[in-house]
Order: structure tokens, then sequence, then C-alpha cells
């Protein structure tokens, strides 16, 4: 107990506070795009996710996704949190308690299946809905967090640089929500447009949630209270503010005007851009992974998905995707060692070798989740339906689903 750092441990406890706020304030970001007969489940739908994934983590999930084993998936020694203590852990929490780590990585957990929702928004049955989320988290999430997190998993045992979550993450939830969207299918009446977004204060205040909370998402995973929790916290920062302005100039440029909106959404796509790659990039890093972020995504969301016509309701795979692969692959290009002696240097900083890891890192990431998510809502498909019929979607789902709605007219 004398190693505990109190400093440090506040910090992480903070943290993991600022983290468990992402995934209500996700709730409004994807809320209020939704129409609002809608709005409800998708809120519904975070909250829960909050119930169950956080039963799920510390029963078994934590042991899974960190807890020894092979190097694609942790054993069940450490379930029911049997032997995660109040005293450090060398390899995850030298000056922490064991579990403050386990429960900052917790909010991690729960708040990637949250990112998924907005794939397959205002379409699927909310009793699938939870055996797909408890599922996932655990036949996708917990291995890929141990791959690439764990000690002796195989895409760290590669190399891969990962600070906070780009492939863990964005990338592992985008390509699945691209997944899902693409076995639940369109929307009725989808006509690849967008669909009037509802609430653009919900988006906006959302938004701001996620930006708030990101600072403990990107600086807390330092683990430790200073130089490089400031540098991630100052990098996080700088590439947000450089995807907003970079989304609201390409609006400006090709729309005629720039929006909140879409300001919003460049953001947040900076946030997640910034996320595999804050603990290793400078500031001339953070803003050129910002700025380029918005322009990739801004393709992605206006101009491929129309083009090939999926239903991708919220844009999880056209922002988080795309934007946690750039990130991922960013940081192989910016990485240097000046920032974190721990990391590494990448392209730009003589060394080439980090970027082909960072891309093998995101194909692999691509692949497992892509393809398990497949067979996973296929099988929850089969065993219960994970679609609502159509009339219940025309009705929407705060009414079918939970038998509420989110607004009245009074008389």
């Amino acid at each position: 107990m004398d190693a505990i750092n109190t400093g440090d441990t506040a910090w992480v406890l903070a943290s993991s506070a600022l983290v468990m706020l992402m995934t209500p304030g996700l709730a409004f970001f994807y809320g209020g795009m939704v129409r609002r007969k809608n709005v409800l489940s998708v809120l519904m739908q975070c909250f829960i996710i909050l119930c169950v994934v956080s039963l799920q983590w510390v029963l078994f999930g934590y042991s899974l996704a960190f807890g020894p084993g092979n190097a694609f998936i942790g054993g069940l020694k450490w379930a029911f949190l049997n032997g995660v203590g109040l005293e450090p852990y060398p390899d995850y929490s030298a000056t922490i308690p064991h579990q403050a780590f386990m429960i900052f990585q917790a909010m991690f957990a729960i708040i990637t299946p949250a990112l998924i929702i907005g794939a397959f928004a205002e379409r699927m049955k909310f009793s699938a809905f939870l055996v797909f989320i408890l599922l996932w988290a655990t036949f996708v999430y917990d291995p890929i967090c141990h791959m690439v997190w764990a000690v002796g998993g195989w895409v760290r045992n590669m190399g891969a640089l990962d600070f906070a979550g780009g492939t863990v993450v964005h990338i592992n939830a985008g390509i699945a929500g691209l997944a899902a969207a693409l076995v639940i299918g369109k929307r009725k009446g989808y006509d690849n447009k967008p669909t009037p977004l509802h609430n653009l204060p919900f988006v906006v205040l959302g938004a701001s949630l996620l930006w708030f909370g990101w600072f403990g998402f990107n600086a807390g995973s330092a683990l430790a209270a200073g130089a490089l929790a400031t540098s991630a916290f100052v990098v996080t920062h700088t590439a947000t503010a450089a995807a907003g302005l970079s989304w609201a100039l390409l609006e400006w440029k090709f729309n005629g005007k720039p929006t909140i909106f879409g300001t919003a959404t460049g953001a947040v796509a900076g946030l997640v851009a910034i996320t595999p790659a804050s603990g290793f990039v400078n500031v001339i890093g953070a803003i050129f992974i910002g700025l380029l972020v918005s322009v990739f995504c801004f393709i992605a969301v206006g101009i491929v998905k129309p083009k090939l016509g999926y239903d991708d309701s919220l844009d999880a795979f056209g922002v988080h995707c795309i934007g946690g692969a750039w990130g991922a692959l960013a940081t192989g290009l910016f990485a240097t060692k000046t920032i974190n002696s721990a990391g590494n240097d990448g392209l730009f900083y003589g060394n080439p070798v980090q970027f082909i890891i960072q891309l093998k890192a995101v194909v692999i990431t691509l692949v497992y989740s892509f393809v398990v998510t497949l067979i996973l809502y296929k099988v929850v498909d089969a065993i219960m339906g994970g679609r609502v019929d159509e009339r219940d979607e025309a009705m929407g789902l705060d009414l079918t689903q939970h038998h509420e709605q989110a607004y009245t007219v009074l008389e």
C-alpha cells in the first residue's frame, strides 16, 4: 500500500468519472440525430449499456481482457475481481490500486459497444440489442482489448502503439457498426439521404460532453498525474479544435454554409483520431491529425456512404472507424520518443517500420471485429429476431419498445 501515489490515484479516478460521462454524452449526441419517435430508445440503449457491461466487466470481462492468458484472450483467473485488489499491480498500475485501473478500463469497455448504436439506430429490437451487446463485449471487445493492451497480447507484442483506444475502441466499434448495419438492413424509406435531425441542441450538448470527457479518456490513459498526461491533454484539445474548424471550412467550401452539426461532427472526428496518438505525438502532429481527419470523414460520410447506399444511421463507421484508422496510421507517422520514451518514433522521425506495424494492427482489428460481429448478429437474429417489424418501426421504438414518449403536446 505504501507504493500508492495519491495524486496518480486521484487523477485516474477522476478520469474514470470523466470517461463514464462520455456515454450519457454519446446518448445526447446520437439522440439528437434520430427522429423524435426514437430518441428515448437511443438514450435507453446507452444507459442500459452502463448497467450491463459494468456487471459483465467485474464478473468476467476484465479477466478476459487483461487477465493472464494467451496472446489472444485472458483467462478467468481474475473473474469476480478475484486477485484484483487495492494494491498496485506493476504490469498495469504501478502507482495506483489495481482496482483503480480496472474501473478506468471499465468505462472504455462501456462506451465502445455504445458507439455501435449509431449504425443500427431506429430499427433494432431491445431484447435482441441486450443479448447482442453482451455477446459483443465478451467475444469482440475483450479479445481485441487483450491483444492490443494486455501483457503478452499479440498486437502489443508486435509493437503497435495505441495510447487510448484508436484500435481497441474506435476502429473496433466503427467496423462492427458497419457489419451490423449491413445485416440488419436499411431503415424503411431510407433513400441514401440524411434524415432530419430532431434536436440539434442535443447534438451540441452531447458533443460538448464528449469533448469534456475525452480529457479523461486520453490524458487519463497516462495513468499518472504528470508530464505525459499534460501532453496528452494538450494535443487532444488541439487536434479536436483543428478538426472542428476543418469540417466547418469543408462545408463552407462545398455546401455553401458551415453548420453547427458539421462542426460538432468534425470535433468528434478529431477526438477519435487523436486518441491512439495522444500519448506519442507533439502539437504539430496533433494539428495535422485533426485537420486531415475531417477531410477523410467528410468524404466517407458525404460521398462514399451515399454512393454505396448502406444505412449507417448516425455514421458510426464514417466517423469512428475511418477516424480511428487515420489516427492509428498517423501514430505511425508522427509518433516521437521526445514525447514518450516508452513509445517509438514514427515514419517522419526516421522509423518507417512503425507505420507498417500500425497498418497491421488496423487490418487485424478490422477483420476480426467485422467477421465476429457478423456471426454474433446472425446468431441473435436466428434465435430471437434482431429487427423490429415494420409497424413498430413506423410507430417508433420509444413507444413500441419502452412504452414512453420523449415529448408530449400540452393542450
